[in-house]
């Protein structure tokens, strides 16, 4: 009960810095990450023009799951995200497996795209490529942003706003010019290629849309230090979704438009504007898809240490992950952890590696959001909350939605997905008895 009560106190000490546009600016730049400059010319392999409405389908699915979230994550106050909806409406157990799955998630996507930077990087600097200057590299950005935060919400939401507006404003200006070259210039344009999809074409294109969208959830790790969750939640969620949605069907109508063979290139962003802006367009995107990848990388260091805050809060991991320090009022022990790890996953593994790790536990965290809105509905009917018009039919829906996706997985996502869950059953039972130890 001692223990209860510190962290109580603790908690007490978050700074609620965060308001409605910081919270849908945290959304973005965590949505608009790295996949915008790859996911075109794979979803033009698989749907050819089709892609453009594709999008549109994807974004009721998202929609829906994320109309979901907004009422689930409008009844808390405090930092955790899914892995506190799903404490609050179904236990420790499957709390426990949702946020292993969701620092799984956190930890993968963040080193994939790190992996990304020296990538894109290595157009500039060939020599990043060399391990030991590639180890250098991954561990002195991470180490930056994990500095920034350590010694400050404010400090780490005014980086990831900095990063949001850069990220935005460079894509505006590819889609914009690539509009303007199509109508000014239509001898640079190109008729896509005709493509007969199948049904697995379909749901394996709505996999990478969904992929593309993924990441507006773990905006509400910080909910924390939100100044007020219940009315910002769903407003924020509502302007990033919709801009999300907008800049990714405009990028894909010009990658469409522009390139003879989209399906064809590895960095149609950068083929695009190298086509509508010469070489030196290539190189600016190309930068510009740093500044996406480190804006990503710094939400994440933002928003992924308060999901073992949380839960060292809670009693359900350490209690020195729930720690905050004295001086700067974050969770330094949790941003420790996380930048540390990130850095090892990015050292270790490749893009594709992490990548496999982060797509497929997003649809079962997904799922247990569409899940908690109407268990919460029946245990807490009288919450203080944003209430969803016909909530259990769109709860119905998006668990719908998430199964047919859960389809399409791998024997190999499946293999890392049961030793997820193992090693979370064993979070779970070292839980279970360090709180009977203490009754």
């Amino acid at each position: 009960m001692e223990t209860s009560g510190a962290a109580a106190k603790e908690k007490r000490h978050l700074v609620r810095a965060i308001g409605r546009w910081s919270l849908a600016a945290l959304m973005l730049n965590t949505v608009i990450g790295a996949s915008v400059f790859g996911v075109p010319s794979l979803l033009a392999a698989h749907l050819g023009g089709l892609s453009v409405p594709g999008y549109l389908i994807a974004a009721v699915g998202v929609g829906i799951i994320a109309a979901c979230l907004a009422e689930v994550a409008s009844q808390f106050r405090e930092a955790g995200g899914p892995y506190l909806y799903a404490r609050a409406a179904f236990g420790r157990f499957v709390a426990v497996q949702i946020g292993w799955l969701t620092w799984l998630t956190r930890i993968a996507s963040a080193a994939a795209v790190a992996n990304l930077f020296i990538a894109y990087l290595k157009q500039f600097y060939p020599a990043v490529e060399a391990a030991g200057a590639r180890a250098g590299i991954l561990t002195g950005l991470i180490a930056l942003l994990a500095v920034v935060n350590y010694r400050g919400v404010s400090g780490g939401t005014l980086l990831s706003n900095v990063f949001t507006v850069a990220k935005l404003g460079l894509l505006a200006l590819l889609i914009v010019g690539g509009l303007l070259a199509l109508r000014l210039y239509p001898a640079i344009r190109v008729t896509p290629a005709a493509v007969s999809p199948s049904a697995a074409d379909w749901f394996d294109s709505l996999i990478l849309m969904v992929y593309a969208y993924a990441g507006f959830e773990a905006a509400f790790l910080v909910s924390g230090e939100a100044r007020d969750p219940r009315k910002d939640a769903p407003v924020a969620l509502l302007i990033a979704l919709v801009t999300a949605t907008l800049v990714f069907v405009s990028l894909q109508y010009v990658v469409l438009h522009t390139l003879p063979d989209a399906a064809a290139t590895a960095k149609p962003a950068a083929d695009a504007a190298q086509r509508i802006l010469g070489p030196m367009g290539g190189s600016l995107v190309a930068a510009g898809a740093l500044v996406c990848i480190y804006g990503y990388l710094s939400a994440n260091m933002l928003h992924t240490p308060r999901l073992t805050f949380a839960m060292g809060e809670q009693g359900d991991f350490p209690a020195w992950f729930a720690r905050i320090h004295p001086r700067f009022r974050t969770p330094h022990v949790s941003i420790v952890v996380f930048a540390v790890l990130v850095a090892g996953f990015s050292i270790v593994g490749s893009f594709r590696w992490n990548a496999v790790l982060a797509a497929l536990s997003r649809l079962f965290i997904y799922g247990s959001i569409a899940a908690a809105l109407p268990a919460l509905r029946r245990k807490q009917p009288q919450a203080d909350a944003f209430r969803l018009p016909a909530g259990n039919v769109f709860a119905v829906l998006a668990l719908a939605f998430t199964a047919l996706l859960v389809t399409r997985v791998q024997r190999s996502g499946l293999i890392v997905l049961a030793m997820t869950f193992a090693v979370a059953l064993v979070n779970w039972w070292w839980a279970r008895g360090r709180i009977a130890s203490q009754e």
